[in-house]
């Protein structure tokens, strides 16, 4: 994305004072990346030193055919099943204790920032630099994320404190693609005249939601915050994406689901309750999810009259190499190059909604004015939202 760039209004004049159009475009966004990251080399050994263990403890009853032996995962499994090398995450050393397997934080007053405020103000405050942005100029703040920390007060609001916003804030969570989700309610805003500036902030703690336990999907997910800044064209920097158009789809699935909640707070680490984490039929949801993006991703772009093999760059939701390469292929018309449709899922691992738009912050500086590309999310629900959008001078 671009530097820090203030356009002549915003810069000479006060941001009331500006003629709005009503035309939405995204002017930054923002990055936080945990220090701490997961090789699969790490993940395999602890896995693997657990499942001896867990053999070990129930060898009489897995002879006995009561219980059914765990099977080792490996290096070559996670990355032909995934795409995916390593990933980053909050809390790194219980996740990869064998006796632990889960993340481990302590636990913060309510005097103290939020984990998911804190690295979402991280993203934010990078997003606003670079657009040259004061927070007092921002008018709402959406946290946009798959799992919140809490029922209420909402993270939004929590976040727009700690950045100084005035306005309004609220959460809102359509899992995998809460980010796209939340860029077409803040570019309505925009359209509507009731908000010239809004923070769309995805602080997406994935790794407490996970089954480490679990041999087909222990390897998924990271953490990470990601923010876009989504503006009324009038007071954007000179260099910025407009947003052509917002498409959102929805159809109901239980091949993605996590069933925790307040009203059913049963301790994850208890084997019999592995439906309150992360648990999905993999290729169930691959069968479905692949047609249903690409032929949406092709419809909208038929309306916009735009050819979709003349997309400069796809940045597609990280959750599956595989995925990706047959979506861009079904979009495209062939299969996609690296620089057609670039991947962070190596070394972000899947980290839900904030997987387009890492793709997106880290592959769009080369892009030039009048190239065209498309922000896609796909997930749990079924959610799907696409952002087509195109570069400024």
């Amino acid at each position: 994305m671009q530097e820090t760039l203030s356009n002549e209004p915003s810069a000479t004049r006060g941001l009331d004072d500006v003629v709005l159009t009503g035309r939405p475009v995204i002017s930054s966004t923002g990055l936080f990346t945990p220090e701490e990251s997961i090789t699969n080399e790490e993940l395999v050994a602890s896995f693997n030193e657990y499942v001896d263990r867990f053999n070990a403890a129930n060898a009489a009853a897995i002879e006995a055919g009561e219980t059914q032996a765990l099977t080792y995962s490996s290096v070559e499994f996670i990355e032909k099943a995934s795409g995916i090398k390593a990933r980053h995450v909050m809390s790194k050393a219980p996740i990869l204790d064998p006796d632990i397997m889960t993340p481990r934080w302590e636990e913060r007053t309510n005097d103290e920032h939020s984990m998911m405020c804190e690295i979402g103000v991280k993203a934010a405050r990078q997003a606003l630099e670079r657009a040259g942005r004061d927070p007092k100029d921002v008018d709402a703040v959406l946290c946009a994320a798959s799992n919140m920390e809490r029922a209420y007060p909402a993270m939004a609001i929590e976040i727009q404190q700690a950045l100084g916003i005035e306005g309004f804030g609220f959460d809102m969570n359509v899992a995998c693609s809460s980010a796209t989700f939340g860029i077409q309610t803040a570019a309505d805003y925009v359209r509507a005249g009731n908000a010239k500036s809004v923070l769309v902030v995805s602080p997406e703690i994935t790794s407490g939601h996970l089954n480490w336990r679990d041999r087909d999907s222990h390897f998924i997910f990271g953490d990470v915050a990601t923010a876009v800044l989504v503006e009324d064209e009038a007071i954007a920097p000179k260099e910025h994406w407009e947003i052509l158009s917002t498409k959102l789809k929805t159809v109901f699935s239980n091949n993605i689901r996590n069933n925790f909640g307040f009203l059913n707070r049963a301790a994850p680490e208890n084997a019999g309750n592995a439906d309150k984490l992360f648990v999905q039929e993999g290729r169930k949801v691959f069968k479905e999810v692949v047609p249903m993006v690409a032929q949406m991703i092709i419809d909208e772009a038929k309306r916009l009259q735009m050819d979709p093999a003349t997309l400069r760059r796809l940045w597609l939701h990280q959750a599956n190499a595989g995925m990706n390469r047959l979506i861009a292929q079904r979009v495209l018309g062939h299969e996609a190059n690296d620089d057609e449709s670039p991947t962070v899922l190596d070394t972000y691992g899947n980290t839900s909604s904030a997987g387009s738009i890492i793709a997106f912050h880290s592959h769009s500086d080369d892009l030039k004015a009048g190239d065209t590309g498309l922000i896609c999310s796909f997930g749990a629900g079924y959610s799907a939202g696409t952002v087509f959008v195109r570069k400024t001078a």
